[in-house]
């Protein structure tokens, strides 16, 4: 074994020893960063070439610095996204999410799908639907100005519109129009804080996290925001905690305008999020 194969092995019962949740992943994400190669090529970094310095990110993850901070890089879908300080790091969960924006949007018959991403932090969701439907026209709009850099870093050179706003007042202009109304906001309660996970709670930006009592005030505000830009038939894909599966799609009510209001499950079969139909008249 080499050198850095071996300080690999160390790092990872250290981060495991730490409670890291994934630590032989982050010990060799940590490892290619600081090296300059990708993970499945570890084995190629010479004994000679070992850089002292993975030792001081591996403390830093140790001390539960979010990975993606210490690298400066958030992988989603087919996406190398810049993400850091002050702005919500992209999960796995959301990708799952976008899938089903996705097949829904393509199942439309629009030549060019109107798509609103609200709460857009990294812009990981906007650029995601920008690339992998084509024709689409996305517009997303985030409320912290730090978040909005980063976000502003990753859209440059996409087409997606990215606006400064409050996600419920946003894009008046583009009421009853809109095909897909997508979001990845804040949900968790207020009463949580203390069982959220370091990285998220210490890292993450509080606007990103929390929302009211029971988690559901942004969602709240989302639902007429989603009403009012859609065009009827259009749909809205709302992500959730999974302890939320039972109450969200009752926030999309039939007499509020709704139709088809439904949960869906995430990769670990976990309800995630909800989608619902805008009535036609």
């Amino acid at each position: 074994m080499n050198v850095l194969l071996a300080e690999v092995a160390q790092a990872a019962q250290r981060l495991a020893d730490a409670g890291v949740p994934s630590p032989r992943f982050d010990a060799e994400e940590l490892a290619a960063y600081v090296h300059g190669v990708k993970r499945g090529e570890l084995h190629s970094v010479a004994d000679s070439e070992f850089d002292a310095r993975y030792w001081e990110a591996v403390a830093r993850r140790e001390a539960r610095e979010p990975l993606q901070h210490i690298t400066g890089r958030a992988f989603f879908r087919y996406l190398e996204l810049q993400v850091g300080p002050g702005v919500f790091v992209p999960r796995p969960e959301t990708e799952s999410v976008v899938g089903w924006a996705i097949d829904a949007v393509r199942a439309m018959d629009v030549a060019e799908p109107l798509i609103v991403d609200l709460c857009t932090g990294s812009g990981a969701i906007a650029l995601a639907l920008a690339q992998e439907v084509p024709r689409s026209r996305v517009h997303a709009v985030e409320l912290s100005e730090k978040a909005l850099e980063w976000a502003r870093k990753n859209i440059e050179g996409s087409k997606v519109q990215l606006e400064h706003g409050d996600a419920l007042t946003a894009f008046p202009e583009l009421n009853g129009q809109v095909d897909l109304v997508i979001s990845n906001p804040p949900y968790i309660p207020l009463t949580e804080w203390e069982y959220v996970q370091p990285e998220a709670r210490d890292h993450d930006p509080e606007l990103a996290l929390f929302s009211g009592e029971d988690g559901l005030d942004t969602i709240r505000g989302i639902e007429r925001t989603a009403h009012r830009l859609l065009r009827p038939g259009g749909v809205v894909v709302i992500e959730h905690a999974d302890s939320q599966g039972g109450q969200v799609p009752w926030i999309f009510k039939e007499d509020a305008g709704w139709a088809d209001a439904a949960d869906h499950p995430d990769l670990n079969n976990r309800p995630r999020f909800t989608t619902a139909r805008k009535a036609t008249p």
